[in-house]
């Protein structure tokens, strides 16, 4: 979920914005799937027009469009290639890094009616904007079965809509506090502990004068911070998201108030990081390797990263030596932390031509063996729990139990058809993260989250 730290999810010329919500005459989905249309409609003219990629006889080939990885998903197209004995053959096509431009591609070819978008890996707060918009073919109960069976629960969720699947969970995702254990010696603290909360973890850090990495920078990954806190408060942004505009905020509230506290604090003290107001994943990642590293907020990748930069001799090898992890700080010791959520689900297109072979395409892609084999190779975290019980797993990934604790407590960002629009307007009201004040943060995004939505305001 990785994204460019100067673009949001909703101030692009193909944003799916619906304009008809305030005058009421049309349902969550037509209005959805009508604010789609536009924003591709827009950006397939600008785009010169699109073609759709047909056969040339022979094998039926699927298009699978995919996120940028190191080679991951080309091997998997190509195993499950292989297994198909000729039924069909699999084709990937690479997507843009940032997430904002690899919804507008999706958005350009669906709107556009391409056959030849027949897979695509999806982040989870895409499937219910899609979904909705009528752009996903949903999966019927029997095929759906298969693919949901012993998955996480937060990824099964994740990729539902109106209770149907409309995607399949691929690779699930969640942060950890990553932390130099020497730090932690020196503070006298043990982020292992039950009631290990983010006011311990400030104490400390600022204490040591060490810093604290976070996604700072105005786009999605502050959200997913803002969302982490809130629900870890025992709180939620919105509820009744299946109402589309008419979900109700819920952002006003103790729990907000609580991680505007937990931002402004960070934000305002000596453990923040320099540049935390534009920091994205790998910015705060680089945090942790210097002179003042400390503490770490991030997805599970960085396991793999940091032994990658050790190998190639860009940090010490005492660093990855001196590195823990930890469960999800709590915002109150009394309740269990929420861990974020994110992930790759597998979605195909309404207008696939081959609509049976995708799906069985789908499940060779998120089968458990390549499941593992895809965590092994890209060191993105497995959908299925039972996997992280596997030896060659736990060899190389001594953190694995405790990621797949953390998935399966992990609340996610809200389902929602307008996320985009959501997301951009609470981002907005809460950002820089040194401008975020308990007493009026909550109240201010909450009133801007429902003009937006009523299209009584602009991103």
């Amino acid at each position: 979920m990785d994204e460019r730290a100067d673009r949001t999810e909703s101030d692009q010329a193909g944003r799916a914005r619906p304009r008809e919500r305030a005058a009421g005459r049309h349902g969550p989905a037509e209005r959805a799937r009508s604010a789609w249309l536009r924003g591709a409609v827009a950006l397939a003219l600008l785009a010169g027009g699109l073609t759709a990629c047909g056969d040339d006889g022979g094998t039926p080939k699927l298009t699978w469009y995919v996120n940028p990885d190191n080679g991951g998903q080309a091997a998997l197209a190509k195993s499950c290639t292989q297994a198909a004995g000729g039924r069909y053959r699999i084709e990937t096509s690479l997507l843009p890094s940032d997430a904002t431009q690899q919804r507008e591609q999706l958005i350009r070819r669906l709107a556009a009616k391409d056959s030849g978008l027949d897979l695509m890996s999806l982040d989870p707060v895409f499937v219910a904007e899609a979904a909705n918009a009528g752009f996903l073919r949903p999966f019927t109960k029997g095929e759906a079965a298969p693919l949901t069976d012993g998955v996480f629960a937060p990824a099964v969720q994740s990729s539902m809509w109106e209770g149907r699947l409309y995607a399949a969970p691929f690779w699930a995702n969640t942060q950890l506090l990553w932390y130099r254990k020497s730090v932690a010696k020196k503070a006298g603290i043990d982020p292992n502990a039950a009631d290990f909360t983010w006011d311990k973890l400030l104490d400390a850090a600022v204490r040591t004068n060490t810093t604290i990495g976070v996604q700072g920078n105005r786009y999605e990954g502050y959200m997913v911070w803002i969302n982490a806190l809130i629900a870890s408060a025992g709180g939620r942004i919105i509820s009744d998201a299946e109402k589309g505009d008419d979900a109700r905020i819920d952002i006003d509230s103790p729990a907000a108030k609580q991680a505007a506290s937990i931002i402004r604090r960070l934000a305002r003290s000596s453990a923040a990081s320099p540049t935390l107001s534009t920091d994205i994943e790998e910015q705060s990642r680089a945090t942790i390797n210097g002179a003042r590293g400390g503490f770490l907020l991030n997805w599970g990748y960085v396991w793999r990263a940091e032994k990658g930069d050790a190998d190639a001799g860009a940090i010490g090898k005492n660093v990855v030596g001196d590195l823990g992890w930890a469960r999800y700080p709590r915002v109150d010791p009394r309740q269990p932390s929420k861990p974020p959520f994110g992930g790759i689900e597998i979605g195909i297109g309404a207008y696939s031509k081959h609509e049976t072979l995708a799906v069985e395409a789908t499940r060779c892609i998120t089968s458990p063996a390549n499941m593992k084999r895809y965590m092994l190779d890209e060191g993105n975290v497995a959908a299925r729990p039972a996997i992280f019980d596997d030896p060659d797993i736990l060899k190389e990934f001594p953190m694995a139990p405790l990621m797949r604790d953390s998935i399966a407590a992990a609340a996610p960002r809200p389902a929602t058809p307008y996320y985009a629009d959501l997301s951009g307007a609470v981002q907005n009201r809460w950002h820089p993260p040194a401008s975020v004040n308990p007493a009026t943060t909550p109240r201010r995004s909450a009133e801007f989250v429902r003009a937006v939505l009523s299209d009584q305001a602009l991103l």
